[in-house]
């Protein structure tokens, strides 16, 4: 029989110098630290490849291990959070994201900096779930808790651009490895001010964890995640490309089928048949896809076509990124008034239209003015879409789920992040070598035809700079490279646009009774007292 229960300092008041607010500050910043690596670490492969003779591939994956470990270990752990609590295991993700953080430091070579990376994966996948659970637990009553989801979006937003802004300074500074100790000095801090702040919240010891579920789910997301990140580099129609994701989706229909004949599954069968919490989920994805396809492709755009500089690409950045926090936190007041479906809809519109107007103004020669108000659209869609997403995610499942549907919106935000990343790339990079192949054949240079493609799909040396003052002929070849980046650019961006524009009429036509709206308050709380 289950029972909810909480640890022994729970049954008593949470002592009245703890605020909900001071508790929201510190799982904010705890999220703040794992959402940062997504980011932080991509400004210094320079100095990781010229300090440790690291070569391409290795490279790519001081990236990803982060994004595949991370991506395929959150539902279990958010359902080991609602188990034996939330507020412990992110504690622990924490600890684990920290020790990770100094293998990198640490690291004499790329086997072992790729190895700390995966590691910091996993503790960011324990540790961020919490984060938006423990929002649940603390701001059971609906408005309260939709202005604090406003607020852990908007960190999220702010995490995610401040990445490269703080990498860069670090590696300025000093070198690649002072990121990691810098990581490590900062999560040191959020836990010791968490552990004051933070109450104990309810677990739930009767219930069993769905073992075999977890490690069928993380081995399709796993499967998945590494299945698009070498399609992007070898094309998807490379044979192990193909059968990594015919994996996946096996083992994928497994685990579905498991869910719905397990006695205690991970998630249960009556939220993946309700829209409520399964078209959040959706949108999530949908949102992060053209988020990361107007971050990274944009931003790389701005660089190699456009030739700006990292400070020019962060000024034309900066308006987006405003606007995206402020919209977040407004969001959370909006979605307090009137919920969360009007603001779903208008966000994944506004957000469409700014992905179409930013593709119309990235040209060769771009305006600041233009470019830079279209970028803003693009951020105030994608802030006002990311809150009401998590907070419907959250307002379907009673408050003892709380982990399952943090972990389940939180690894769709990110598959979405990779998955766009990646197979957006992909259609970026087989333009790219179509139109270079033709181009070569053209100039009667097929014997640089490899080297060519190389410097395409492995980030060879760029093609610009000298080179395009060598010869007219090489200068012909950049153009054509630089034209097909940008159709690229425009597949990519309408692509995702159209994604998001789906996702909004899909959460306007939902309809799906919220199980955890016949909650009261004091069933969500259980034994847990908060200060107002």
């Amino acid at each position: 029989m289950r029972t909810l229960r909480t640890s022994a300092d729970v049954s008593a008041p949470v002592r009245r110098t703890v605020s909900r607010r001071l508790g929201l500050i510190a799982v904010c910043t705890l999220l703040f630290l794992t959402f940062l690596d997504n980011t932080i670490v991509s400004v210094a492969l320079g100095d990781i490849q010229s300090r440790l003779s690291a070569g391409v591939q290795s490279l790519q994956w001081v990236v990803n291990a982060y994004a595949l470990t991370f991506a395929s270990a959150m539902l279990l752990a958010g359902a080991l959070g609602d188990k034996i609590g939330q507020r412990g295991v992110m504690f622990a993700g924490a600890g684990v994201f920290c020790a990770g953080s100094v293998i990198c430091a640490v690291a004499p070579d790329t086997t072992v900096l790729v190895a700390g990376r995966a590691v910091m994966g996993l503790g960011a996948a324990a540790s961020e779930p919490g984060t938006l659970a423990m929002i649940r637990y603390m701001y059971p009553v609906r408005g309260e808790r939709a202005r604090a989801t406003g607020v852990w979006a908007a960190v999220s937003g702010l995490a995610l651009a401040l990445g490269p802004v703080i990498g860069g300074i670090i590696v300025g500074l000093s070198d690649w490895r002072w990121i990691f100790w810098f990581n490590l000095f900062f999560g040191v801090v959020a836990v010791s001010i968490a552990a004051v702040v933070v109450p104990p919240v309810p677990s739930t010891r009767g219930r069993r964890i769905d073992l075999v579920g977890g490690l069928l789910g993380a081995g399709s997301l796993a499967l998945l995640v590494f299945g698009v990140l070498r399609g992007e580099v070898d094309g998807f129609g490379a044979w192990h490309v193909v059968v990594l994701l015919g994996a996946c989706v096996v083992l994928a229909f497994v685990f579905l089928w498991w869910q719905f004949h397990a006695s205690e599954p991970l998630i249960p069968p009556r939220f993946l048949r309700t829209g409520a919490f399964v078209v959040p989920n959706i949108v999530a994805f949908a949102t992060y896809f053209g988020t990361f396809a107007v971050f990274f492709f944009a931003a790389l755009y701005l660089n190699i076509v456009v030739g700006y500089g990292g400070l020019r690409i962060a000024l034309q950045f900066i308006p987006m990124m405003t606007v995206m926090i402020v919209a977040s936190l407004l969001t959370g007041r909006w979605i307090a008034r009137t919920g969360a479906r009007r603001p779903v809809a208008f966000g994944c519109l506004v957000f469409a239209i700014g992905l179409l107007l930013s593709d119309a103004t990235l040209t060769r020669h771009p305006s600041y003015v233009p470019l830079a108000a279209s970028l803003a659209l693009t951020g105030l869609g994608i802030g006002i879409t990311v809150v009401p997403t998590a907070f419907e995610a959250m307002s379907a499942v009673p408050v003892d789920r709380a982990g399952m549907a943090s972990s389940a919106v939180n690894t769709s935000r990110e598959i979405g992040a990779v998955t766009g990343t990646a197979i957006l790339g992909a259609i970026v990079n087989a333009g790219l070598v179509s139109h270079a192949t033709t181009a070569l054949d053209a100039l009667g240079w097929s014997n640089l035809k490899d080297f060519v493609v190389s410097a395409i799909l492995n980030g060879g040396a760029s093609l610009g700079g000298p080179l395009s003052q060598a010869s007219p002929e090489i200068q012909k070849l950049v153009d054509t490279l630089y034209d097909a980046f940008g159709q690229g650019l425009h597949t990519a961006l309408v692509l995702s646009a159209s994604l998001v524009f789906l996702a909004g009429v899909l959460a306007v036509a939902a309809r799906g009774r919220r199980p955890a709206e016949q909650e009261t308050e004091e069933t969500a709380l259980g034994h847990l007292h908060l200060p107002s």
